[in-house]
């Protein structure tokens, strides 16, 4: 049968040739278009983790520092809690995405907002727009649990549904809309790297966070008893009720917990957090010999971040330790401090006007002096009750502050038993300072801690004041002298020889005259009388 698509006079040697070549360049571009369709050949897992192993500890670059251990996570870091000293750091700024552990500022928030008896209630969104292949707990829509029975869900069981509608009871808006609430909050607690989008951190790619950031961030949620308590809970039962008909019981898959794999002995709380992109997150609180630390690990493989979360911890309870800053200090003192203290104080009272913050303290390396360090002194405090704040560091590294307070008057006040002038050559010398010294005598002689620039000021003040009244007295006394002159003048007394002036008439003249004289005569009578007796 012939081809009714085959031509013969079409088949010359030209056409053929062209055809091939059109055949050829079409193979070839084929052939292109499927390379680049294929996957690249990705980073295994093991090569991964060798590759953020071998990544710089910025921390084990300081001077006499206790050098780190090697973690798995991206990012890590351990700070102090109380002094927010930061004891380790890897990439502690870079951003991550935080997963799970972004609950933690969802449940401060809402502690710091909510009772915990309120009533949240499980809205249609909260429900359905959760992904089912996410963490939630068995809630239906119209369900309500109290604020309690919705943190130990999201803490425990890590329910972005329950995360959702706790959003929606705070801004009593749309979830979408907590973003801003979580920012604000965010920049109030220092956080410098993150802009957070929902409440429990579903993938995102606007939705980051630091290691540093989220250190800020538990600091203070840790500082929470009931949030603290509920972070360390391994198990979550909710009991039936009238607005939640169901027995809902989940266990935490957190192996610090007790009774977990793992358990870590000096808990304080937890909080785990993955997704795909953010691989492992572990965010922990632990103490020690009244040492707390914070410990963040992000980008980390399982079960890794448990394990870089107790190296962590025993690396600072190991190398670290407090110093209380008023039991230690000796480097401020007052210039002529006598004419401030003892039986010649200005103010009449031999007790001290301000104190060294007893509680404060610092954190140093177990081989580092309290000495070592470098100090400034800062009158620019915003809080009243403060009158100057005492910055320490060493070897370049903030390690605490310790606040000059104003007396309540229940206080003896601080002593500084060493009077040196200001160690550090990088502090501007004080202007001013509290301290006692001691007497030859043994007896202890109270100083008062004087801000020179502010007494200055008042000095100057109560000087004008001072002025000005000495002014106005002068005033009044000249104006109240003429108004008494000129009363006399219209009111002469019986012996009083009034003034005359040029406008008097020629008779009031004579009449006054003639009073002088008869005056005169009565003084003079007077005078021989007293003669004649006297002889």
């Amino acid at each position: 049968m012939k081809n009714p698509f085959f031509n013969k006079a079409a088949c010359t040697p030209s056409h053929t040739f062209s055809f091939m070549l059109s055949l050829a360049l079409s193979f070839t571009l084929s052939a292109l278009f499927l390379a680049s369709a294929l996957p690249v050949s990705a980073q295994t897992l093991e090569e991964r983790i060798e590759d953020q192993r071998a990544m710089p500890i910025e921390s084990n670059s300081i001077p006499n520092w206790p050098q780190g251990p090697v973690v798995t996570a991206e990012s890590a870091i351990l700070m102090e809690a109380g002094t927010g000293t930061i004891l380790y750091e890897k990439n502690i700024h870079q951003h991550q995405y935080p997963a799970s552990c972004t609950k933690l500022l969802t449940c401060l928030i809402a502690a710091e907002q909510c009772e915990m008896d309120e009533e949240v209630y499980m809205s249609h969104a909260a429900v359905y727009d959760t992904p089912l292949d996410s963490s939630y707990i068995s809630l239906d829509e119209g369900n309500i649990i109290t604020m309690e029975q919705a943190l130990n869900a999201i803490l425990i069981s890590s329910a972005n549904n329950v995360a959702f509608a706790v959003a929606e009871h705070i801004t009593g808006t749309d979830w979408q809309d907590f973003g801003d609430v979580m920012n604000k909050r965010a920049e109030e607690l220092g956080c410098v790297d993150s802009n957070f989008v929902n409440p429990n951190g579903l993938p995102d790619e606007n939705h980051y966070t630091s290691a540093y950031d989220l250190a800020r961030i538990a600091r203070v949620f840790f500082d929470n008893e009931l949030l603290s308590k509920i972070s360390r809970t391994s198990r979550l039962h909710l009991e039936p009720t009238e607005t939640q008909p169901k027995d809902i019981i989940e266990n935490s898959k957190n192996r610090l917990l007790p009774n977990q794999s793992m358990a870590y002995p000096y808990l304080v709380g937890s909080k785990t957090g993955y997704t795909n992109a953010a691989r492992n997150c572990l965010v922990s609180c632990a103490e020690k010999d009244g040492l707390k630390l914070i410990c963040v690990v992000l980008k980390d493989e399982s079960p890794r971040q448990f394990e870089d979360t107790i190296a962590l911890f025993e690396y600072g309870f190991g190398n670290f330790e407090k110093f209380n800053v008023s039991e230690t200090e000796t480097k401020y003192h007052i210039n002529s401090s006598d004419a401030f203290s003892g039986g010649q104080d200005i103010f009449g009272s031999s007790k001290p006007l301000l104190e060294l913050n007893p509680e404060a303290y610092l954190v140093l390396p177990i081989t580092a002096q309290f000495d070592d360090t470098v100090s400034a002194i800062s009158y620019d405090t915003e809080n009243d009750d403060q009158a100057a704040l005492i910055s320490y560091t060493y070897q370049g590294v903030p390690v605490g502050t310790a606040s000059v307070n104003f007396i309540n008057g229940d206080s003896d006040g601080y002593d500084f038993k060493d009077t040196d002038q200001l160690a550090s050559s990088a502090a501007p010398p004080p202007t001013s300072s509290s301290s006692q010294e001691k007497e030859n005598n043994g007896q202890e002689n109270q100083v008062v801690f004087i801000n020179l620039k502010e007494a200055i000021l008042w000095t100057a003040l109560v000087l004008a004041i001072l002025a000005l009244l000495f002014i106005i007295f002068l005033f009044l006394r000249s104006a109240f002298a003429s108004f008494w002159k000129e009363q006399r003048m219209r009111h002469p007394g019986k012996d009083t020889i009034p003034y005359l002036r040029e406008s008097d008439s020629l008779r009031q003249k004579r009449k006054a005259a003639a009073k002088r004289v008869r005056n005169r005569r009565r003084r003079t009578k007077r005078t021989h009388h007293f003669h004649y007796l006297d002889d």
